[in-house]
């Protein structure tokens, strides 16, 4: 159990660290949108690269913060009759769901965008707009690595749905 443990220690420590610095790149984010809308209402000049750069941030953001928002239990859940679930049943629910659902999607995700990844990095693909942001391909990079990091979590809170099932107290974890 200590090597489950030093494992969701390590997997839950690279996602804080990914989910502060995908915070700040939403901070960032919000400032870029509100300087193009100023710049495109307030004085009529649009910029391709700035809008293009604002819909990239977001599905780095969207992609590589799955995995944070899942180790703070932030996924959308429906929680009709979960929410009346002991505590053992929902690690029981919660355990067979990333194996039966999670895990199995991640892998279908990483593997069915190999291709069309590879196909991006042959060509270097750029934007097709004029004016449009190049390296279009590491953005397209950004989905198996979202979920890789979203299936690896997975696998990190199976391990704590597993300890609380078997009983077993992870060191500073109250009664």
């Amino acid at each position: 159990m200590q090597i489950l443990e030093k494992f969701v220690d390590l997997i839950d420590g690279m996602n804080n660290i990914i989910g502060r610095l995908v915070g700040w790149l939403t901070t960032s984010m919000v400032v870029i949108v509100f300087y193009d809308t100023v710049m495109r209402y307030a004085f009529n000049k649009g910029n391709v690269a700035l809008q293009e750069l604002e819909w990239h941030i977001f599905a780095v953001v969207f992609l590589i913060g799955a995995a944070y928002t899942l180790k703070q239990g932030g996924h959308v859940r429906v929680d009709i009759l979960f929410i009346h679930f002991s505590k053992k049943t929902k690690a029981w629910v919660d355990l067979v769901g990333t194996f039966l659902f999670l895990i199995p999607f991640c892998i279908i995700i990483v593997l069915s965008t190999q291709k069309f990844i590879a196909n991006s990095w042959a060509v270097r693909e750029i934007s097709p707009d004029p004016g449009g942001l190049p390296a279009r391909y590491l953005l397209k990079a950004m989905i198996p690595a979202g979920f890789i990091l979203l299936g690896v979590q997975g696998l990190s809170e199976a391990a704590k749905n597993l300890f609380t099932i078997v009983g077993y107290k992870r060191k500073g974890e109250e009664s």
